[in-house]
C-alpha cells in the first residue's frame, strides 16, 4: 500500500499548496475538496500570470 501511495500524483499539489502557503484543506467531502483545490490552482495559475505579464503601470 505504502509503494502505491508514494506512486501517487499528490507531490504536484503539495508543491501548489505550499507555494500559496495553504497547509490544509478547509472542507471535508471530495466535491468540496476538488472545488477548493480548483480555486487554489486558478489563483496559481493568476499569480503566475501576474508575474509574467507584469501588473502595468
Amino acid at each position: 500500500m505504502m509503494r502505491l501511495r508514494r506512486q501517487n500524483v499528490e507531490h504536484p499539489f503539495g508543491k501548489l499548496k505550499a507555494c500559496m502557503g495553504i497547509t490544509h484543506f478547509m472542507s471535508k467531502s471530495l466535491k468540496n475538496v476538488s472545488t477548493e483545490m480548483s480555486l487554489q490552482v486558478l489563483a496559481y495559475n493568476m499569480k503566475r500570470l501576474m508575474n509574467i505579464l507584469g501588473t502595468g503601470g
